[in-house]
């Protein structure tokens, strides 16, 4: 079977926060991350194997966000929208690429993103 490399692989996750000074303190001091700040409301971390990030833009305390990456964001977001998916999110772009968010048949809401 072909590797399809990073492709359709979880490649991100987010949490929410309501301090992100506060949370970047936090997990340098006891696990040493790095962040980098996307603007007042959103930072991002990697911890060596996978990236994620912390935004004041969801609620903390829920379901973080799941981020999976695929090679053609149109071609997912059309086979999502024709399944027994919901997108919640149009694709919109932002530092580093584009993404969308859906829902799945159970409710979850997952992303998917692309460069």
């Amino acid at each position: 079977m072909e590797s399809p490399g990073r492709n359709f692989q979880i490649d991100y996750i987010e949490f929410g926060a309501t301090n992100i000074e506060e949370l970047k303190r936090f997990y340098n001091t006891i696990l040493g991350w790095q962040f980098t700040d996307y603007g007042p409301t959103y930072t991002s971390f990697h911890d060596g194997q996978l990236g994620g990030g912390f935004t004041t833009d969801i609620p903390p305390g829920g379901n973080p966000l799941v981020v999976i990456y695929t090679d053609d964001l149109e071609a997912i977001f059309r086979q999502i929208k024709e399944s027994e998916g919901t997108i919640v999110k149009d694709i919109f772009s932002f530092p580093g690429g584009r993404r969308f968010h859906f829902q799945d048949p159970s409710g979850n809401e997952l992303a998917v993103w692309s460069e």
